[in-house]
């Protein structure tokens, strides 16, 4: 780690360097690509010259302490002690942080993302968890002051989800819902269930981050654009303009659907930014075959007995089955509360890419 470190401060001096070069300055592209990366080096190399300073701090005291039997009295040493436990214990909080911060890092994690929900198993109460976990993620969102724009959704009579994609664009959106991806399953009494009995229910998400259109092939010819009238709830107006959008990319058998704005060129603008999101996906997941099938191990198959959480009303009770967190305080949790959850998985995230790396 000591070495990555130390690699990564004298990359950040040459960088400093050639920030200054009137060359460089002049090529405004050139210039971005260098400060992009001095800003992304700069926090771990601060974190590393403080772990640096601490660690000689440590050895200072160290050294008193050790070379000083009779000249130190004994109120000063026992203040010298306190003050090394401190240094200690401050050193180990370094060496996890710059853990963190050395940890291979996802390209994807800046980017906004597109989040796709649909029921699986369990009919309706199946729709009606879709719909909760939406509100759930919006409420999500709306606290980090992340924007949240429907792309299109077809509800149930009765309130529920049968499909939903949305989009959240904000820092980091994609950094923390990633983990989002899966099966979530639900336990709890329908409102028409008579004999209170438990049902339980599932429904799938996947979160797919946001693609630029250079790092996708795709060939404009290869897409049929079909354009209708928009169904469902919004007033007169869709129900007088043709303004949905429909995308199918021939090749991979792709359907977008868009009918969430009123502009035809706006819905039009999404449905490409959604297809583009998937083909990206599948172009990422043939070039390593570890991710190789990514959206379907996203979603799995959406049987009860696939899950990533479990959420049940009777007990009060999330369970995230990834990191064995239990927490018993669903209606925060359900509420957008979901920051405790994904921390955790981030922690054991990054713990296993450090062991990965270790072992490499």
């Amino acid at each position: 780690m000591l070495e990555k470190l130390a690699a990564a401060e004298n990359r950040y001096e040459e960088l400093n360097i050639r920030l200054a070069d009137p060359e460089l300055i002049a090529d405004r592209d050139a210039y971005a690509a260098v400060l992009q990366e001095h800003s992304e080096l700069a926090g771990i190399v601060d974190a590393y010259r403080k772990y640096k300073n601490t660690v000689s701090e440590r050895d200072e005291i160290l050294g008193i302490l050790g070379g000083s039997s009779g000249a130190v009295d004994r109120e000063f040493r026992e203040m010298l002690k306190s003050e090394l436990d401190g240094k200690i214990s401050e050193i180990a909080c370094l060496e996890n942080e710059l853990r963190a911060l050395i940890a291979p890092k996802d390209p994807n994690d800046s980017k906004n993302v597109f989040v796709e929900i649909r029921p699986a198993a369990g009919g309706e109460e199946a729709a009606l968890f879709a719909a909760v976990l939406f509100r759930m993620y919006t409420r999500y969102a709306e606290g980090r002051g992340w924007k949240v724009e429907t792309v299109d959704v077809n509800e149930t009579e009765l309130g529920g989800i049968k499909e939903i994609v949305f989009s959240v664009d904000g820092k980091g959106a994609y950094s923390r819902l990633k983990y989002e991806s899966g099966v979530h399953r639900v336990q709890r009494v329908p409102s028409t269930e008579s004999s209170g009995r438990i049902h339980t229910s599932t429904a799938t998400v996947a979160v797919l981050p946001e693609a630029e259109e250079a790092s996708v092939d795709l060939d404009p010819a290869d897409v049929d654009i079909d354009i209708y009238r928009s169904s469902g709830a919004g007033g007169q107006h869709i129900n007088k303009t043709d303004s949905a959008i429909r995308l199918t990319h021939r090749p991979t058998g792709i359907v977008v659907t868009c009918q969430d704005q009123r502009s035809q060129l706006k819905n039009k603008e999404k449905a490409f930014k959604v297809l583009y999101a998937r083909l990206y996906e599948l172009e990422s997941a043939a070039k390593d075959k570890a991710l190789s099938q990514e959206r379907r191990s996203q979603v799995g198959t959406g049987d009860r007995s696939e899950r990533i959480r479990t959420y049940n009303y009777p007990q009060n009770r999330v369970t995230d089955h990834r990191v064995e967190l239990t927490l018993y305080k669903l209606e925060a949790v359900l509420g957008g509360d979901l920051d405790e959850i994904i921390d955790a998985l981030i922690t054991d995230d990054q713990a296993r890419k450090l062991a990965n790396a270790d072992e490499n």
